[in-house]
């Protein structure tokens, strides 16, 4: 299969370009968010905390707020991005384009990750200005944050694709993602649950993504890291089989 990489870079860069004018409000709200939770749980909260698992509390929750940053900022920024061509009216020009939906996928997904592991990387710097982190695995880390960057902004794109507002659009992100970031053992361990609760905390695939991140770290996981992988491989060719479907039908974009 040709492709067309010529429309493929004009779609991406694009994408870039809105984030480039948007550059301090994309970077200055995740920085100053994430210095509040080190000030409000690494120093208040984690002084009264113990070690965990032998990392200190202000370490161990750094790959949490990774996480809850990455998937916050995949899903928003792909979905806005396919949704705002759809709301103007723009999409039209890009379907009448000659590219093909998978490059139109690639292009809008691509740029999502890319926006989104700038500001990851700028988390993760922000982070060792109040903590020490360390990364014992860094080619695991660097696979994890790549996986998890585009399997979600795909997951954004589908979300964009199959939203009629502005509403629609926010609903999974604000409802959804974020309470079960911080449900999934993103500021604590799951050996400080009482049972029951370790046992709903099973049914949270986002605890899986956060163990596996911070094995990354710390070599420390409330579970083998192997089901981290799969499950977010399984998860990447769902999302490719739904969004293939909808674009060749034309889902909420020709009609």
């Amino acid at each position: 299969m040709k492709i067309n990489f010529y429309a493929l870079k004009a779609i991406y860069l694009h994408e870039m370009d809105r984030f480039r004018r948007t550059l301090m409000q994309s970077i200055l709200s995740p920085v100053l968010s994430t210095s509040l939770y080190f000030i409000v749980f690494g120093s208040v909260i984690g002084g009264y905390v113990k070690d965990i698992d032998g990392v200190s509390y202000g370490s161990y929750i750094v790959p949490g707020l990774l996480m809850l940053t990455l998937l916050t900022q995949s899903i928003s920024n792909t979905s806005f991005g396919i949704f705002f061509p759809k709301f103007n009216g723009t999409i039209y020009e890009i379907l009448a384009a000659p590219i093909s939906t998978f490059e139109i996928v690639l292009a809008f997904v691509g740029a999502g990750a890319t926006k989104t592991l700038i500001v990851g990387l700028i988390i993760f710097i922000t982070s060792t200005f109040f903590v020490d982190v360390e990364v014992q695995y860094p080619l695991l880390m660097i696979f994890l944050l790549l996986l998890v960057a585009f399997t979600f902004a795909l997951f954004g794109f589908l979300i964009g694709l199959m939203s009629s507002n502005f509403e629609q659009m926010s609903i999974i992100p604000t409802l959804v993602i974020t309470p079960m970031v911080f449900l999934g053992g993103s500021l604590y361990s799951l050996d400080m649950l009482p049972p029951f609760w370790q046992m709903v905390t099973y049914f949270n695939p986002v605890v899986y993504l956060i163990n596996g991140l911070r094995f990354s770290f710390y070599g420390v996981s409330d579970f083998n890291i192997w089901i981290s992988v799969i499950s977010m491989v399984v998860f990447l060719l769902v999302c490719v089989s739904v969004v293939s479907i909808l674009l060749k039908k034309g889902y909420n974009i020709k009609n």
